[in-house]
């Protein structure tokens, strides 16, 4: 009997000793987990609040709190990335936008003015200023209104099956005197000439002289700028606009296409571009079914732009 007894509170002891283990581990392994999240999340949580009280360059860096923790930080900075992108966007867009629109209402102001006061008189010139003034506030407002509409698909389409080499052939021709007024080649090779596309017809002519436009501005003097054709596949064609001007830094071309962005300021406004061009172009190609899209080796060494065109309609 004593020595069943002392088995038996051997045994009791023991238990009561591996239940309090067993607590204390589970008390140690909870604290320890809890604080392994409790601290990600609160950097979460900081990060998330100064996010919506406008700081968008907020990040958390990488926890190691587990695999779906890191997933959630990863994600959430690609989000901060983003806005801050689409911050530095909209910054830029208004800025460009006042400067835009306020050159020529200065102009407008003043020819007003003038005429109320006496000063300047209403004649040929004054016309042709108040005109041209009139005329780069229109061609803005119909740019923001044609990238609006394409980009949310909006913009009415004629599509039709058309020859590629037409695209080129006339947008090049309309282009020729320009490219010879500033000492620029214009060569166009038509080798898969009968290849024919489904687009609409006016609308790719847009999207080409705004190619042939921005490498004209961006090529000097005794520069080449050349237009091939080739087939992609079964499915599509490709146009593919090259020049051999100032070129482009990565950088750059990550943001080519974005509203209002320059990569010459000075030069662009001095031709009074609305730097939205590449963004309409882009709009256009996508919602005819195709795709714009650019390369450059860096500063000095060109540009290529190319187009896929579809050979079929999109339904």
């Amino acid at each position: 009997m004593h020595a069943e007894q002392s088995f038996r509170e051997a045994n009791l002891i023991t238990l009561l000793v591996a239940l309090v283990s067993a607590l204390v581990c589970a008390l140690v392994v909870t604290w320890w987990l809890s604080r392994r999240i409790q601290v990600p999340l609160e950097q979460l949580t900081q990060a998330t609040t100064g996010m919506a009280n406008g700081n968008y360059n907020v990040r958390v860096p990488q926890m190691g709190a587990g695999t779906e923790v890191d997933a959630l930080a990863e994600a959430f900075n690609s989000m901060a990335h983003r806005l801050e992108r689409t911050e530095d966007t909209r910054r830029r867009l208004l800025s460009d936008l006042a400067h835009e629109m306020g050159t020529p209402l200065s102009v407008l102001t003043v020819y007003v003015e003038g005429l109320q006061d006496g000063v300047t008189s209403w004649n040929s010139a004054t016309s042709e200023v108040m005109d041209e003034q009139l005329g780069r506030l229109t061609r803005l407002v119909e740019d923001i209104d044609d990238v609006s509409r394409a980009e949310e698909g909006r913009i009415d389409l004629d599509i039709s099956e058309v020859a590629v080499s037409e695209l080129t052939n006339s947008s090049a021709a309309a282009f020729h005197e320009a490219f010879d007024a500033k000492g620029v080649s214009l060569l166009v090779e038509n080798a898969e000439a009968n290849q024919r596309v489904c687009v609409d017809r006016h609308r790719m002519a847009q999207v080409i002289d705004n190619l042939l436009s921005n490498a004209l501005r961006h090529t000097p003097p005794g520069g080449l700028v050349n237009i091939s054709i080739h087939s992609q596949d079964e499915t599509s064609i490709v146009l593919a606009v090259r020049d051999t001007g100032e070129g482009l830094t990565p950088d750059q071309i990550s943001h080519i296409f974005e509203r209002f962005y320059r990569s010459d300021t000075a030069r662009d406004r001095e031709h009074g571009g609305s730097g939205i061009g590449l963004t309409i172009s882009r709009a256009l190609m996508e919602a005819q079914g195709g795709a714009l899209n650019a390369k450059s080796q860096g500063i000095g060494h060109g540009c290529l732009f190319t187009l896929r065109l579809p050979r079929q309609a999109i339904r």
